[in-house]
């Protein structure tokens, strides 16, 4: 990652009113018009909805540059069935893209079994190693899950096509996963209570932050804090990281039940600041624009972990062209605006630029870990455990 990032925050307070309309509103919608080619090369042959009808809507939505990247309408046409195991979370937005493309494609069509990452994960290993396996894709919101299944040898190699789009620090090694959309760990917090430049560039320096003490929120139970967690247990040692969670525990951070009611309570000034993901800072403000509410991020450390929902390959499955062609079209550009603008999230691809001022993935600064490593999450819950947080 880029080491000379020019800043390692940036702020939301200039979203107006009326900024993040909502989530919802492009979802498996057409307006019936084409694009200049199709994917055969023949315009008018594919019913491909223009590029304001994959955005979102809201203000972050509106007079955006067109995305970078290859078009659906330069892809292969989409024809067969994939059978697709969803991680939770995120999958509503994901069924969302893949309706759109099932509209489409007449001759496509995804038959998708959801349930939490972690648990497909573990199902799948079975499965293949009984030699019973009953989904061609699976696509997890999180890196771990996706380690998971590549370090039981349960997947087989991505091609270099549905490789090639993504930078290499957001895939898995040997090809075994590409990441689809990103998400950074960042600090929200109340621009009523505190000034920026008082907020720590390194997470460790938060236990002994005067500003900071006793008024800090985080959601131990929330598998994007364990993964935070297991970063810093990576990169920094189990003895260092146990100590951490410790001083944070007595220095009064309060316990919510997730990362999105903590990042309303900084918005409303219970709390100064918390831990969470950059995306739900995203969507307060989406319910209240004028909310006092920004974002900081650490550099080279857990704090500023981008982790990534991805695509892996199952063993066994005979379908590859199709998956090649499929992930193709998830890497689109009119994919990663999708997701950026519908879910927040990052783009993986260069050319697609994320909502709201935020930094390009390329700015952040986050650990130096292999991200499939996060799977390792055993020795993660015994020291948060240890340290009375947890999870």
């Amino acid at each position: 990652m880029n080491e000379g990032s020019t800043s390692r925050r940036r702020f939301l307070g200039t979203i107006g009113a009326g900024a993040l309309a909502g989530l919802a509103g492009c979802a498996g919608q057409t307006n019936g018009t084409t694009t200049e080619g199709s994917a055969n090369g023949e315009a008018g042959d594919l019913d491909i909805p223009s590029l304001s009808q994959f955005r979102g809507s809201g203000t972050l939505a509106e007079g955006r540059p067109a995305p970078g990247g290859t078009s659906i309408a330069d892809l292969p046409d989409l024809s067969g069935t994939l059978n697709l195991y969803i991680g939770g979370g995120e999958g509503g937005i994901y069924q969302g893209f893949i309706t759109m493309l099932e509209d489409i494609y007449p001759d496509f069509s995804v038959f998708s079994s959801p349930s939490p990452s972690a648990s497909l994960a573990r199902q799948i290993v079975e499965e293949v190693e009984a030699g019973a396996r009953q989904a061609d894709l699976f696509w997890s919101i999180d890196a771990a899950s996706l380690g998971y299944v590549a370090e039981n040898d349960a997947y087989e190699p991505l091609a270099e096509a549905a490789l090639e789009p993504v930078p290499a620090d957001f895939q898995g090694t040997d090809g075994s996963w590409v990441g689809i959309a990103g998400r950074a760990r960042s600090v929200p917090y109340n621009t009523d209570t505190i000034d920026e430049s008082e907020i720590p560039g390194k997470v460790a320096q938060f236990p002994e932050t005067d500003a900071l003490q006793g008024t800090m929120g985080w959601a131990p139970t929330y598998g994007a804090f364990k993964s935070f967690v297991t970063a810093m247990r990576l990169q920094k040692g189990s003895e260092t990281t146990r100590k951490w969670l410790t001083s944070m525990r007595k220095a009064g951070t309060e316990r919510y039940p997730n990362e999105y009611v903590a990042t309303q309570a900084v918005a409303d000034g219970e709390l100064t600041a918390a831990f969470a993901n950059h995306y739900y800072a995203m969507r307060v403000k989406n319910q209240r624009p004028d909310a006092p509410l920004d974002l900081a991020f650490t550099s080279g450390d857990a704090g500023g972990l981008v982790n990534v929902a991805g695509i892996l390959q199952i063993d066994g499955t005979e379908k590859d062209e199709l998956i090649t062609d499929f992930v193709r079209h998830l890497l689109s550009a009119e994919a990663q605006e999708f997701f950026a603008t519908v879910s927040f999230a990052y783009p993986m691809i260069p050319g697609v630029e994320p909502v709201g001022g935020l930094p390009t993935v390329d700015k952040l600064n986050p650990p130096e870990i292999n991200l499939a490593d996060l799977a390792d999450l055993e020795p993660t819950l015994e020291l948060m455990s240890e340290a009375g947080v947890s999870g």
